[in-house]
């Protein structure tokens, strides 16, 4: 199974979840990174990288001398990649997304195909060597990171048919379209919410971004028991109960938490009681997805 752990706002606890539970994973896994414009959870695996690589997007180079000036390149652009300024063709290379579209409609070859550099991807393995590790991570200045992410998908596709495993991908933070590129190629969505005002309205906002998915989708509460944030803690698991979203575990609130976060040190390995929480966040979500899946199949039947 590919689980993705999302939240709606940065900051939430979902980087932290997906180490520790790569952590106390007990079967064949890949850890993927796709926050690609921030990547942080080789901050807490610690992987040895043993590849890389560069990753393109094919963009149009004009050769002036084939130019016919029909514009047809010009109003196919949907992302206004390409203009005209006194019959002149301008290409803006950083805005072209990719859809060779320019390509399909120039009736002179005037077009040629170039590239931008997106990012690279880098592959390795953490944790004592248990677990294989991905992840993408833009160049800096891009501002695009869909393609790169669909290039990511793609070769974790190719590791998971060499070697099959379950996969957990440290989503992007929020909903915009990178989150949602990469939640619609999964099997479910982890939900990590954080039971401030803030996070809770977020929350919501990523529960509905994610729900024409399709996808199963499941709640882990993080830094729950705050003293004073009662009603935080409440709202979310009255959220949950209202909309049917399984609450898989509240993850308590602790100073040694915080320092162990922030020491770039695993939850899991805090303690006895802290690995618990997340062997039993393990079996949890194993047995909600597997239960889902039942439904599904039950309501296809």
């Amino acid at each position: 199974m590919k689980i993705a752990i999302a939240s709606g706002k940065g900051g939430a606890g979902k980087t932290s979840v997906t180490a520790s539970l790569a952590r106390v994973w007990d079967a064949p896994l890949v850890a993927v990174d796709t926050d690609a414009e921030a990547p942080n959870l080789h901050l807490f695996l610690h992987p040895t990288m043993e590849q890389s690589r560069t990753s393109w997007l094919t963009v149009p180079e004009m050769d002036p001398e084939k130019c016919v000036h029909c514009e047809k390149c010009r109003d196919i652009c949907t992302y206004k990649a390409i203009a005209s300024f006194a019959g002149r063709i301008s290409l803006f290379p950083d805005m072209c997304h990719g859809c060779g579209g320019c390509f399909a409609v120039c009736p002179s070859g005037a077009l040629r195909r170039g590239r931008r550099e997106l990012g690279v991807l880098e592959q390795g393995t953490a944790l004592e060597g248990k677990v294989r590790f991905l992840m993408g991570r833009t160049r800096i200045g891009e501002s695009m990171t869909p393609p790169l992410l669909r290039e990511e998908h793609a070769l974790l596709a190719r590791m998971l048919e060499e070697i099959p495993a379950d996969a957990l991908l440290d989503a992007p933070p929020g909903v915009s379209c990178p989150t949602v590129t990469v939640t619609r190629d999964v099997d479910a969505v982890l939900l990590v919410a954080d039971p401030t005002p803030f996070g809770f309205y977020d929350f919501t906002l990523a529960h509905k971004a994610f729900l024409p998915l399709g996808r199963p989708m499941f709640v882990v509460i993080n830094r729950a028991g705050a003293e004073g944030n009662e009603e935080g803690d409440e709202a979310v698991r009255a959220y949950c109960r209202e909309h049917g979203l399984p609450l898989l575990a509240a993850l308590p609130f602790e100073r040694e938490a915080a320092e162990q976060y922030a020491g770039g040190r695993l939850l899991a390995d805090l303690s006895p009681a802290w690995r618990e929480r997340f062997v039993a966040l393990r079996d949890a979500l194993r047995e909600a997805f597997s239960r889902a899946m039942e439904e599904k199949e039950g309501g296809h039947a």
